[in-house]
C-alpha cells in the first residue's frame, strides 16, 4: 500500500461526504486506502459511509479524542508508506494528491509536506508560519495585535515578507492537510494527545524538524479549505466567553512548557 488518506470527523458528516466525493473524483493513481475516523459524533456518518462509500474504512473512537487523538487513531491503522491527513473541509483539484506524492517521492529529507490552501474564492490562506514567541498567540487573539510591536511580530510569524507562491522550507504548517512518510511518524511519534485541539500540528512539525527533516510548503499544489477561525471570534471578551479560544490558550501554555523543558534538557 502506497498511501493512506485519513479524514477525521466530529459532527461534520455533510462535510465528510463532500470531502470523500472530492477524494474519489480526484483519486491518486497509486494503490491507496481511505480511512474515516469518527470522534463519537452520533451524526449518522457510519451509515452514510456504508451506503455511499463501501470501500472506505470506518473507525469509531466512541469519544471525542480531540484533533490529535482522533487522527492518531486513523494513522495507527494506516497501511500506506505515506499518510495524508485531511480535514473534512478540504476539497481537492485534479492531480493534487499525485503532485504531493511525486514531489516527496525522491526526497528522503522531507518529513512533512503541505499544499497551498485556498479559500473558496481562490484567495490565499496563510497556513505556514515561523515559530511562535511567547506573545504571538496574544497578539493574534487580542487588540494588541494592532499595536506596532504586535504588527511586527505577526508579520514575522505569518511570513508576510514572502508571497507564498513558491516551494519553501518553513518552521511549521497548519495541520488541515499534510502528507508525511509513515517512517517519519514511526521515528518521531504521532500527535501529542495532551493537546486536545491546537498546537498539536506545531508540536509535530517541531519534532520532525528536531529529528533532522524538513517541513515543506508546496505552493504549486493547491486545495480548497473552508477554513473558519472559530477560536478568534467573540470580540474583546472572547477570552471569557469563547470556549475554543480558552482551549487554544491552554494548549499554548502546554506547548510552551513542554518545549521549554525539552530545550533546557538539551543544553
Amino acid at each position: 500500500m502506497h498511501l493512506s488518506i485519513v479524514i477525521l470527523n466530529y459532527k461534520r458528516a455533510g462535510l465528510v461526504k463532500n470531502c470523500l466525493k472530492s477524494v474519489l473524483e480526484y483519486a491518486p493513481s497509486c494503490e491507496h486506502e481511505v480511512i474515516v475516523v469518527d470522534n463519537g459524533s452520533d451524526d449518522g456518518l457510519e451509515k452514510l459511509i456504508k451506503e455511499k462509500f463501501p470501500d472506505v474504512k470506518f473507525l469509531q473512537t466512541g469519544n471525542n479524542l480531540g484533533m490529535g487523538g482522533g487522527n492518531n487513531h486513523g494513522m495507527r491503522s494506516a497501511q500506506g508508506e505515506y499518510v495524508l491527513v485531511v480535514n473534512p473541509d478540504i476539497f481537492f483539484f485534479n492531480n493534487s494528491i499525485d503532485s504531493l506524492l511525486e514531489f516527496i517521492g525522491d526526497k528522503d529529507d522531507v518529513g512533512l509536506l503541505s499544499p497551498q490552501l485556498l479559500n473558496p474564492d481562490r484567495s490565499l490562506q496563510h497556513t505556514c508560519y515561523r515559530w511562535h514567541n511567547f506573545w504571538t498567540p496574544i497578539f493574534r487573539r487580542t487588540f494588541l495585535g494592532k499595536t506596532r510591536i504586535g504588527k511586527r511580530d505577526l508579520h514575522r510569524f505569518l511570513m508576510l515578507d514572502w508571497d507564498h507562491h513558491t516551494v519553501q522550507e518553513v518552521d511549521w504548517i497548519q495541520g488541515s492537510c499534510f502528507l508525511v512518510p509513515k517512517k517519519v511518524l514511526d521515528q518521531v511519534g504521532h500527535f501529542d494527545e495532551q493537546f486536545f485541539m491546537y498546537f498539536e500540528d506545531t508540536d509535530l512539525c517541531r519534532r520532525i524538524k528536531k529529528a533532522g527533516y524538513k517541513n515543506i510548503y508546496h505552493a504549486h499544489t493547491q486545495v480548497v479549505h473552508l477554513h473558519r477561525r472559530e477560536s478568534a471570534e467573540g470580540g474583546a471578551l472572547k477570552f471569557v466567553f469563547n470556549k475554543l479560544t480558552r482551549v487554544h490558550i491552554v494548549s499554548w501554555i502546554k506547548y510552551m512548557w513542554k518545549w521549554y523543558k525539552i530545550e533546557k534538557a538539551s543544553r
